[in-house]
């Protein structure tokens, strides 16, 4: 493996670091979460649903969460995982 070659990969390395920062960083579930609650509220809207704003809590506070239950989730996923992988 030469210099390039080392550069390259960790290059690639800093790029997954930085791609998974974002997927778990509190930036993007704020960002999702708002959005998510204004175009469920405009949606509600235009239905004439009364107290649009209140109705579209409900799946903005399911998507949030949802995205806290995840690493919990995620966890538990791998360690069963990691048991059947160490009994095979």
């Amino acid at each position: 493996m030469n210099a390039k070659d080392l550069d390259e990969i960790k290059q690639r390395n800093a790029r997954v670091e930085a791609d998974k920062a974002w997927e778990t960083s509190w930036t993007r579930r704020t960002l999702i979460t708002a959005g998510t609650y204004i175009i469920v509220s405009l949606y509600l809207l235009v239905l004439g649903v009364e107290n649009n704003w209140l109705h579209a809590l409900v799946p903005t506070g399911g998507f949030l969460l949802s995205t806290l239950s995840l690493p919990i989730v995620k966890n538990m996923w791998l360690k069963s995982l990691y048991k059947k992988e160490q009994n095979s």
